[in-house]
């Protein structure tokens, strides 16, 4: 069933698998494709029911090798020609720089339907966001910003190397590979990526926040979308806050549709006081509502903000803190509503009633300065859900 997911289907935690017949270990298809193993997972994998995290297209849980007891992370997903896109992709980029390395891909049935088991380094070092979160009382400086913003885009200049774009980059799918302070940070979920090489890319698969502007049109697209998703990751480090989101509740609502579309965002203060002029024009660079003026890849990683990080003013941020004030409210954006309650809501708040445009929001009437949400003035929006529409 083409497109259906593990999750759709409810993915086993523990998939009594079968062998799905004869086949090389590691072996390599005509073509230069590698073939996935055809024997069961469990003959090398101990699966266990802790589930690490959801990706697009399937369960990621927490698995051992067998032989050597090393932790890894297995996706299962149900075999279809989605499912064979994504581990294609994937394998394609495993090794890259800063991209999640795969170990081993295997093909097996479960309950008379087959399935690809993707197993992977263990990223034990959890997401972006959660990292920052935990910092305290220690700051979180914009040279810091620069360095993770210069190995993000380290492993996207290698995915538009080799012609892949990989339509969902955002803090969830940025995970370190421990906690420790040399910790790797790395790239993973491939289940949005597409080759960029024939054909301009149509379908508007999309996470709202990092939704570029040519994606949500019938207009056709490339690996730009990255481009802009780097923008609105890079604004976030730097303030703890995005740049457009919904005012109503939806997941992304016609104002923000139009927000974006028409990049309508600002750099508010306190926030953005001491942040440097560098970094801001490089946001407004990646940005750009119009593909062709926004930053290819490699002008990103020339920018002197990117290339030069070890110059960037070690400038206290306000990150750590607005994101630790609203951890569960990141929190709950993976899986529904969120309502934001940020330092600057009352201002903002205020702004919108006077008809002024601030990061994102449009004026709303009657709005007071409070909203009615239990926590105080807040900012109501709707998450992080996958927006994906067939086509």
């Amino acid at each position: 069933m083409d497109g259906e997911t593990a999750e759709e289907r409810g993915s086993p935690a523990l998939p009594p698998v079968a062998h799905g017949g004869p086949g090389l270990s590691g072996a390599l298809a005509c073509g230069g494709r590698r073939e996935p193993k055809k024997y069961a997972v469990t003959d090398d994998y101990q699966l266990s029911k802790q589930v690490l995290g959801l990706g697009v297209n399937g369960k990621v849980l927490e698995c051992f090798q067998r032989r050597t007891g090393q932790k890894c992370a297995l996706k299962l997903l149900y075999d279809s020609p989605k499912a064979r896109q994504e581990v294609d992709h994937h394998w394609q980029a495993s090794g890259g720089p800063h991209i999640v390395r795969i170990l081993d891909v295997y093909e097996n049935m479960h309950h008379g339907r087959r399935c690809l088991l993707i197993v992977m380094e263990c990223m034990e070092g959890g997401e972006l966001f959660s990292r920052i979160q935990e910092r305290g009382d220690q700051a979180f400086t914009e040279r810091e910003a620069a360095e993770i913003m210069r190995d993000i885009g380290t492993a996207i200049q290698f995915l538009h190397s080799q012609n892949i774009a990989h339509r969902d980059v955002k803090p969830e799918n940025l995970l370190y590979t421990s906690k420790e302070k040399d910790a790797v940070l790395k790239l993973t979920d491939f289940g949005f990526a597409k080759e960029t090489t024939q054909n301009a890319l149509q379908t508007p698969c999309y996470t709202p926040y990092y939704v570029a502007p040519e994606v949500l049109g019938p207009e056709k697209y490339d690996k730009s979308c990255d481009m802009w998703s780097l923008g609105v990751i890079m604004y976030i480090l730097l303030c703890g806050f995005p740049p457009f989101y919904s005012n109503t509740g939806q997941a992304i609502s016609p104002g923000m549709k139009r927000r974006i579309r028409l990049g309508q965002y600002g750099f508010p203060n306190p926030e953005w006081s001491e942040v440097s002029e560098d970094a801001k024009q490089l946001i407004r660079l990646l940005l750009k509502t119009d593909p062709t003026e926004r930053l290819t890849i490699t002008q990103f990683m020339n920018h002197p903000w990117i290339n030069q990080s070890m110059v960037v003013p070690q400038t206290p941020l306000h990150t750590a803190r607005v994101l630790q004030e609203d951890k569960d409210h990141w929190d709950e954006v993976k899986v529904g509503r969120l309502c934001l309650s940020l330092p600057a809501a009352s201002r903002v708040l205020e702004k919108c009633t006077t008809g002024v445009w601030i990061f994102g929001l449009s004026p709303m009437p009657g709005i007071q300065g409070a909203c009615d949400c239990p926590s105080g003035p807040t900012v109501a929006l709707q998450g992080l859900l996958h927006t994906t529409h067939s086509g």
